[in-house]
């Protein structure tokens, strides 16, 4: 085996010319594909964090997947009855401050309560209708990013004025308030005057021009229910297992979880379409690298069909005589990797430099993904197929007799 390798390593240093285009087509494609895979992989990353990490990942509400039974239906099974007005029932999660040290008990991640109700927003003449959130400063960074998303004012600012709001700035905008205003909230029982203390922005539209934020107790008094907390807002160390979470959290509390998995079907579609295309194209770029490689080896295994009659006549097996090639190929492929590590990197490092202005991106620069395994990938396909294409031919060759290489070769 020392031996293979030594003369493999010699026709290497041998032809200098052809064994540099043979690593720089290995390396091309194993630096194209890498920055491919950090570019399609760091935009799906930045696509999950702008439109899902920007709110809680599961959300567990008062409500229930399907309606109570009604004593009437229990005490007459046999008949049919129309008509009925349900029982009025208390809004709001039972015991929630027992409920939030059960989840906080089991779950990776943090809950929060919050108090969820509607109301009208007047000020200046102009009526806005928006959705009104209830939030605990302290506990509300753990399950939002809100306080990244603030423009103007803090989450602490909501403590500093009586009935303080923070506003969507397409909401302020549409109100043409400002910090400082005073603004009239009416609810569905309750009407309170509040002042504007902040504004943020999310770069979802929906929730942009149609969300307020204020303290529980706030809420409470729109909602008219001192007390009240109807939901609780959860957020996970992994986005991804949202789903197997909140469908444990329903089954131990009974109360209708939705992840952002259910709560964005149609988003979830596109991730699936994104990866799909994201693989078919780093993996376009991988077979066409492999081709590449394929064909360079191969030419160079051919061409040394003369020294392969040479080696036989002295002696040589043919798995000998194979063995050096595909040595051969796996240190031009393994190198050829290599160098196309440090391509890739300085590719992503360019790409990563280049700068986009948009009103609609809060970044300015394209998101990658910097991932060893994009690295493990390319690498293995750039070897296997150095591999394939110093053994095909030499196997090919090594069974033809001396002789009839040598005619054939002169």
């Amino acid at each position: 085996m020392m031996l293979a390798a030594e003369i493999a390593w010699t026709h290497i240093r041998a032809r200098a010319r052809q064994t540099l285009v043979a690593l720089s087509g290995v390396a091309v494609g194993v630096g194209f594909s890498i920055m491919m895979a950090a570019l399609m992989e760091g935009s799906q990353e930045d696509f999950i964090r702008q439109l899902v990490d920007a709110l809680p990942h599961i959300t567990v509400s008062d409500e229930r997947r399907a309606p109570p039974p009604q004593p009437a239906d229990a005490a007459y099974a046999a008949a049919e009855i129309h008509g009925l007005t349900p029982a009025v029932r208390r809004r709001g999660i039972k015991n929630p401050l027992a409920t939030l040290d059960s989840l906080d008990g089991w779950i990776r991640g943090s809950a929060a309560p919050s108090v969820q109700t509607r109301g009208i927003i007047r000020y200046a003449g102009r009526d806005v209708g928006a959705a009104v959130i209830g939030i605990d400063p302290h506990k509300e960074p753990r399950v939002s990013n809100l306080v990244a998303k603030m423009r103007k004012g803090s989450l602490a600012s909501l403590y500093r004025a009586t009935n303080a709001v923070i506003l969507g700035d397409r909401l302020a905008e549409k109100l043409g308030a400002r910090v400082g205003a005073n603004i009239t909230v009416q609810g569905d029982k309750g009407r309170i005057g509040a002042q504007v203390v902040g504004i943020f922005h999310t770069g979802i539209r929906a929730v942009d021009e149609s969300t307020v934020y204020a303290l529980l107790k706030t809420a409470q008094i729109l909602a008219a229910q001192t007390g009240l907390v109807n939901e609780i807002r959860v957020r996970l160390g992994d986005p991804m297992a949202a789903l197997e979470t909140a469908r444990r959290i329903e089954d131990e509390t009974g109360y209708k979880s939705v992840s952002w998995q259910e709560a964005n079907e149609d988003l979830l579609s596109t991730l699936v379409i994104r990866n799909v295309i994201m693989y078919t194209v780093v993996g376009a770029i991988l077979l066409v690298a492999s081709f590449g490689t394929y064909n360079i080896i191969s030419t160079i295994t051919h061409e040394k069909a003369r020294d392969i009659a040479i080696m036989k006549s002295l002696g040589f097996r043919e798995s000998t005589v194979r063995g050096i090639f595909v040595v051969e190929s796996a240190l031009i492929g393994l190198s050829g990797a290599i160098l196309g590590w440090g391509l890739g990197y300085l590719l992503c490092l360019a790409l990563g430099s280049v700068q986009i202005k948009s009103p609609f991106m809060d970044t300015s620069y394209l998101p990658l993904a910097y991932s060893p395994l994009h690295y493990a990938i390319a690498t293995a396909v750039a070897v296997g197929s150095s591999l394939i294409a110093g053994f095909v031919p030499a196997r090919k060759a090594a069974r033809v007799h001396p002789v009839e290489i040598i005619r054939g070769a002169t």
